[in-house]
């Protein structure tokens, strides 16, 4: 490739800039701060209850009361956000998954107390019936064993509903059902709930990073080995993910992510790109998973490689992160 006489070496010399920390901090272009994290926590029902996770070591099962205490820390800290997934017993999962509503569900308890624990911490819900159906599927299933569209979105309306009375901040449709945005939307406004946000899932990929969340929250076993390719989308394909998001957003998403994160940084990207809007991505289990696996084994040295890959969801675009090291990212951030 020809050269232009300001490109020529010696009269230019990229590490001239490189040389000195003052240089390097100028030109930098990319910036990871406490700001763009969002821990994801697993509550379970109970009290002084914790629960290892042997596919995500160092994260935990927590009952209410230790959640509060944890939120209490992410607020010193200065993390903005979490975002709630339930360990719903086995007694209250159905084929309807009616405890996904229940005004005194695990996530509306604990949407409760944390708010009146921490009222300046935002909470994000996740909407999706998985952690409450008995085949682990994420809607209602027809005879065939299909997951119908429109009768699940009415479940899930009715969830984001409860989650808003409950007081959540942002409610996040992980379904990838066509058309829920829009009937949440719709659903929130009638009701007076015009201050709910709404985090769309818009890409959501049906990827094999997952496996360690499905254990989390108990719906590994209920899967069975089934997939879910009929509603989230082909690894294969970026354009569909633009037009999904395009869609959310004309159904009035106000944030839109992008999931997995790591493999799909060209997806986040174009979206950020193309959309130019609030755009987030979750750096999943299965990369935590990975990241921990090297880390414990001495194989990577873990605060650098852990901020170096959350750096690089900023550098594709990200606005914020969904990530299980979000808490001891803000301890290391915090100590600059």
């Amino acid at each position: 490739m020809a050269q232009s006489g300001l490109d020529l070496f010696p009269l230019t010399r990229m590490r001239r800039m490189r040389r000195d920390d003052f240089s390097r901090r100028l030109m930098s272009e990319s910036t990871l701060t406490v700001n763009d994290l969002i821990y994801p926590v697993f509550v379970l029902d109970g009290e002084s209850k914790r629960e290892a996770i042997p596919s995500m070591p160092s994260i935990e099962r927590l009952s209410i009361d230790l959640l509060v205490e944890e939120a209490k820390q992410l607020v010193e800290l200065g993390v903005p956000a979490i975002a709630l997934f339930p360990v719903t017993p086995a007694e209250h999962k159905s084929l309807l998954a009616e405890e996904a509503y229940n005004p005194e569900g695990i996530v509306q308890r604990a949407v409760r107390a944390i708010k009146a624990a921490c009222p300046e911490l935002g909470v994000i819900t996740d909407v999706a019936l998985d952690p409450f159906t008995v085949h682990g599927q994420d809607g209602i299933l027809d005879e065939d064993g299909y997951v119908m569209n429109e009768e699940t979105v009415e479940v899930l309306v009715k969830q984001a509903l409860s989650h808003a009375e409950a007081g959540a901040d942002v409610v996040a449709p992980s379904d990838m059902m066509d058309g829920r945005i829009g009937a949440v939307r719709e659903a929130l406004e009638e009701c007076g709930f015009i201050h709910t946000r709404i985090m769309a899932y818009s890409a959501k990929y049906a990827s094999s990073y997952y496996g360690p969340f499905r254990d989390a929250i108990g719906s590994a076993g209920n899967l069975k080995g089934a997939d879910k390719k009929t509603y989230q989308m082909d690894p294969a394909n970026s354009d569909e993910a633009l037009r999904e998001v395009a869609l959310d957003l004309q159904e009035g998403a106000d944030m839109v992510m992008v999931k997995p994160g790591m493999p799909y940084l060209d997806v986040v990207r174009r979206v950020k790109d193309e959309f130019g809007v609030p755009t987030f991505a979750y750096q999943v289990s299965g990369e935590y998973a990975m990241h921990k696996a090297a880390i414990d084994n001495g194989w990577l040295a873990e605060k650098p490689v852990v901020l170096e890959s959350l750096l690089a969801f900023k550098r594709a675009g990200a606005d914020g992160i969904l990530t299980y090291f979000a808490k001891q990212a803000a301890i290391w951030l915090n100590e600059k």
